[in-house]
């Protein structure tokens, strides 16, 4: 029985047929999830004005998203609920790494101290849309939110979009310039405007339960293979607000959906890890998941974000971070291009950045789910190895995959971005770290608050940045002070950084002109034309050159002696174990798989 009551949004009948006057907006959003209203507020930040269409009128049913990342609570800072989140959910930074019963292993994802915001926080999806929603409530005369009001049809023209959408009251036909799409996993726009979501669908099963109980599990990620309590799959536990937890069981691909929902199955489960402490039920979902994208996410007059652009499994807190990173790239874009301070190819931009970032974390969502659920013997054997030695040596730790955790996308080398002449601080394309600083008043405050979303210049001390015309700068050690130094090893000195609207470092310098800074922030804006920098490409690796010379047989001999009493069962487990420790010894990662690729390759008929 779910604790949170889902009090509905009162539908008003829409202007279009109560007889007042319409409502004109430049942005139609559909879905009124975390990412249509974290777009909403966003362009409203801008002075833009926007239509938020949604077919419900209560917020998520179930927690869903639940891990939010710390550049998401940065962004969701500037939107005005971060320390909202903080303060109602669960704050935490340390995930343990099981094998059974014993721990293999534990990190920190914010080892240091001088951030606002902390590594992650757990609090239900259902929690923040709640905050969006009375954030939204702040400009009511920018964002008109309409619940009840599904989009049935959806035509564009060179000028704009128009949609159909039907309410309790009838259907009415409403027009804007742009349109966003944040319908969610299962888009109907996607399907309205025609397109492919093409990508992979996993066949493994999991239970996913939220549980209300007392608890001493501490308010960390706990993740565990082989389980003693669930064994020869994985598990996954979550401490959430209002005595919460997620727990996540692997059931294997064979699994019979409605079956594994059933009470009895599912209390013994929960009684396997919890033990006989009370607990109720407050959610609970048997799920597959798949990794797919649009090929692009601009369309014309209608761009998709969130889980109408790209979907991936729930292991590293990617899908909700990510969508709402799509709505910090995206909102200042739009917005400049309506106020026309931007050509429309900087939207191109959006598509350009975020398919990219979609990809990156698209990558790390199969490779973890590779990691949990090993296909044949081989992979088998590689996984056990990698816990073999995660277990031994530190470096082994890197091999384990139980979901690479949600960070920033780094826009290096992309187009928007001039490309550094200045050494050291921080690369142009990251999102930029917080610290600590004072204000001359002598009150405490934090880099990011104070750049807050639009571009700015970005003096370290020591450095000397010339006027632009209507580009403000944040002098550090003038405008504020750098008290605690965590500025000054963070970002460097005697440099100078361009900053985004979105907080990513768009250029850097040492003693740079004005003419230089105006030539970085047109290209920043689309307003000339530049072109992503390529990666270098790896060279071959060299592996035909004998470099052992007469030390071979010394090599072959350690490695006769390391299989001859191993037992058969666990002779590939062995050699798998080998492969990691040398491919970490070379530290050359391209040589490593251009290599495994090659022998690979070259493997020889068995006579």
């Amino acid at each position: 029985m779910p604790r949170f009551n889902h009090p509905p949004f009162a539908y008003r009948t829409p202007p279009e047929l109560s007889g007042a006057p319409p409502r004109l907006a430049p942005v139609i959003i559909v879905g009124a999830g975390p990412i249509g209203l974290a777009a909403a507020i966003d362009l409203a930040l801008h002075g833009i004005a926007s239509i938020v269409l949604d077919d419900n009128d209560v917020v998520s049913v179930g927690s869903r998203a639940i891990c939010w990342a710390k550049r998401t609570l940065e962004i969701f800072d500037r939107l005005g609920i971060g320390e909202v989140m903080v303060a109602k959910g669960v704050t935490w930074q340390v995930g343990r790494v099981y094998r059974g019963a014993a721990e293999l292993y534990h990190f920190d994802l914010l080892p240091e101290p001088g951030h606002k915001m902390p590594a992650f926080v757990n609090l239900q999806q259902y929690h923040v849309e709640m905050a969006l929603v009375e954030r939204a409530s702040a400009f009511p005369d920018l964002i008109d939110l309409r619940w009840k009001n599904r989009v049935t049809a959806l035509a564009q023209s060179g000028q704009g979009v128009s949609v159909e959408v039907t309410t309790p009251d009838g259907c009415y036909r409403l027009a804007a310039p742009w349109l966003i799409a944040a319908d969610g996993a299962r888009s109907s726009l996607r399907a309205m405007v025609g397109l492919d979501f093409a990508g992979q669908a996993f066949e493994e099963r999991f239970l996913i339960v939220d549980v209300e109980m007392a608890a001493e599990f501490p308010a960390e990620r706990l993740f565990w293979f082989d389980p003693t309590f669930h064994p020869g799959q994985s598990a996954l536990l979550h401490k959430q607000p209002d005595n919460l937890w997620r727990i996540d069981l692997q059931l294997g691909p064979d699994a019979d959906s409605e079956a594994e929902k059933q009470p009895d199955r599912v209390i013994a489960r929960l009684r396997a890890i919890i033990g006989e402490r009370p607990f109720e039920i407050d959610w609970m979902s048997v799920y597959t998941f798949q990794c797919r994208r649009l090929a692009r996410f601009v369309h014309d007059r209608v761009i998709f974000a969130g889980d109408s652009a790209h979907v991936v499994s729930p292991f590293g807190a990617r899908g909700g971070n990510g969508g709402v990173q799509d709505v910090d790239n995206l909102c200042w874009k739009l917005a400049a291009v309506i106020k026309d301070e931007a050509p429309v190819a900087l939207l191109e931009t959006y598509n350009e950045e975020r398919v990219a970032a979609a990809d990156e974390n698209i990558r790390h969502s199969a490779r973890a789910t590779s990691f949990m659920t090993p296909h044949g013997a081989g992979a088998e054997a590689l996984r056990q190895a990698a816990l073999d030695l995660s277990a031994q040596r530190a470096f082994g730790r890197r091999f384990v995959n139980p979901g690479r955790l949600s960070s920033p996308s780094s826009l290096s080398g992309l187009s928007l971005q001039t490309p550094a002449v200045a050494e050291g601080g921080v690369e142009p394309g990251s999102a930029c770290p917080d610290a600590p600083l004072r204000g001359l008043d002598g009150g405490p405050t934090w880099l990011l608050q104070q750049l807050g979303g639009s571009f700015r210049l970005l003096a370290c001390q020591g450095a000397s940045a010339p006027a632009v015309p209507g580009l403000g700068v944040l002098r550090i050690g003038q405008d504020v002070l750098d008290e605690q130094r965590l500025f000054a090893a963070r970002y460097g000195q005697g440099l100078v950084y361009l900053i985004r609207p979105d907080q990513h470092i768009a250029a850097r310098w040492t003693h740079p002109s004005a003419e230089e800074i105006a030539a970085a922030l047109s290209r920043a804006r689309a307003l000339t034309r530049a072109s992503a920098v390529p990666p270098p490409a790896a060279a071959k690796p060299d592996i035909d050159t004998d470099r052992l010379h007469d030390r071979a047989d010394d090599v072959y001999s350690a490695l006769i002696t390391a299989l001859k009493h191993a037992p058969p069962a666990e002779v590939a487990r062995l050699l798998a174990r080998m492969t990691l420790a040398l491919a970490n010894l070379a530290g050359d990662a391209d040589a490593a798989i251009a290599t495994i690729q090659s022998v690979a390759q070259d493997q020889s008929p068995l006579s």
